[in-house]
């Protein structure tokens, strides 16, 4: 009988190509109900880390708070160093188009724990959807009349 040789099984994250010391991008999307923490390899193809200010929380007013996005924010970057990220460029979002454009009260917390928890932080950009005049505001042709 002829005998195979089969590799050494790996861990989850060299298997996807993922090597030890290698860089993130976090994206962090905040708008006033929530806030979430998604880490992902440097090509934004393989989910690391995914966390919400909702799981933090059992009370639904809390989940766009700030204590719940540090708490998510800090577990998220917790899991991302376990399988070997050393340091993230962060993207920030807030609701954009014809709504709000700037982020909620949980992006600058969940940045700060990123820093905090001992990843190293890269650039910070604001990647906040704009309308380019391609939707129509809700409210009429008059506007909203109050």
């Amino acid at each position: 009988m002829k005998e195979i040789k089969r590799k050494p099984i790996q861990k989850k994250y060299e298997l996807r190509g993922l090597k030890e010391g290698s860089w993130g991008v976090a994206h962090i999307f905040s708008s006033v109900n929530n806030t979430i923490i998604h880490i992902t390899d440097i090509t934004c193809s393989e989910t690391i880390a995914k966390y919400s200010g909702g799981q933090m929380t059992s009370k639904d007013r809390e989940k766009g708070d700030a204590f719940p996005a540090l708490k998510a924010s800090s577990k998220a970057a917790e899991e991302a160093m376990e399988k070997g990220i050393i340091g993230v460029n962060i993207r920030v979002r807030g609701k954009g188009g014809h709504h709000k454009k700037a982020p909620g009260k949980g992006a600058q917390p969940a940045i700060r724990a990123l820093a905090r928890a001992g990843l190293k932080i890269g650039l910070i950009e604001d990647t906040t959807p704009t309308p380019t005049d391609s939707t129509r505001k809700k409210g009429g042709r008059r506007g909203r009349r109050v």
